[in-house]
């Protein structure tokens, strides 16, 4: 089968043959149908310091992943052959502390396909069927959108956010998404605030109510005056954007919340005491999705017809044009890339 794998510890991914994968007991063999680029892909195709630290090649990328059900091992009782399944990427043990209170998500041994074993960058794929998301009637592409359209809804609804004024800071394709929960989810104002013009196109069409520049001038007054002058509730720091925090911290009204999902390529300095405290804010780190809370979430979303997430999928390549699509995605010219192998 094609596969597309990191080879060495170096720069570069390489497009290569290998067997189609076996599967065991409590297993299930997918075809892969569709399975989108992010940005921890760019981090180990260029293989930055985060990469050597935590990858080990030979290793297939790829981990927002939707793939049919074509096989199933013993002890297989819940997907079936035939069915659409998103993949949840994160693997756990089931018995820390974590797993054991429902918090799955940060167990203590955390594993991620695509990263730390073989993932969906390939014509066929082996997953626990606990893993599996059975999705049937929905297109593959926004099947695997939910992988990472999990940790926006993760974001957004930490705080609720019916009726209040919501500011979604970087708008990448998480950002997008976001955009589009806090719409569906009857927020009464969306600004979108990203400095790339074609993202902040996505964003409108999206739903937001206002798209900003972040380099304007400004930015932090325009923000406060979509909201009356009031503020801004909740705002969804997609980012990693250390001006993009600072802005937030501007423009939220005293008591309101932070999401904080964006990761930070250095430590930021924020002025706690008068910034947070004295505002009485709340900051909330945000990692990956409640398992599986968020997924069935992000399901009843998806087929409430309250959101529709296709704009965000901007481009759709085939597996062997990968390269293509990474440049897409250094370009930041492009939402949403799905490779099919």
């Amino acid at each position: 089968m094609r596969a597309l794998a990191k080879t060495s510890p170096a720069p570069g991914l390489e497009l290569v043959e290998r067997p189609v994968p076996t599967f065991g007991a409590g297993e299930v063999l997918l075809q892969v149908e569709a399975a989108s680029i992010c940005g921890t892909d760019r981090h180990i195709h260029d293989w930055d310091a985060w990469a050597a630290e935590n990858v080990e090649p030979p290793v297939i990328l790829g981990h927002e992943i939707a793939g049919r059900v074509v096989a199933a091992g013993p002890g297989v009782t819940r997907v079936r052959e035939g069915d659409l399944v998103g993949v949840e990427s994160h693997l756990f043990d089931g018995t820390c502390s974590q797993c054991r209170n429902g918090r799955q998500h940060l167990c203590r041994n955390l594993r991620v396909i695509g990263v730390h074993r073989d993932g969906g960058y390939a014509e066929y794929l082996v997953i626990p069927e606990q893993n599996a998301v059975v999705s049937n009637g929905l297109d593959p592409a926004v099947v695997a959108l939910q992988e990472p359209m999990g940790n926006a809804v993760h974001a957004a609804f930490v705080e609720p956010i019916d009726g209040r004024a919501v500011a979604v800071t970087g708008c990448g394709p998480i950002g997008l998404c976001a955009v589009g929960i806090a719409r569906a989810a009857g927020a009464s104002v969306v600004v979108a605030t990203d400095t790339e013009p074609y993202r902040l196109e996505l964003a409108s069409r999206m739903g937001a109510t206002v798209t900003i520049d972040a380099a304007a001038p400004d930015a932090i007054a325009r923000v406060t005056d979509a909201t009356g002058g009031d503020g801004i509730d909740v705002v969804l720091e997609m980012s990693g954007a250390a001006a993009a925090l600072s802005q937030a911290l501007h423009f939220i009204r005293r008591g309101g919340s932070i999401s904080l999902l964006g990761i930070y390529a250095r430590p930021v300095e924020v002025d706690i005491s008068n910034l947070v405290i004295e505002q009485e804010l709340t900051l909330h780190g945000i990692f990956g999705r409640r398992i599986y809370d968020t997924w069935t979430r992000t399901q009843d979303l998806l087929r409430s017809g309250g959101l529709d997430v296709t704009p965000v999928i901007t481009h759709r390549l085939d597996l062997a044009d990968w390269q293509q699509g990474f440049d897409l995605l250094a370009s930041r010219h492009a939402g949403k890339v799905v490779l099919s192998p």
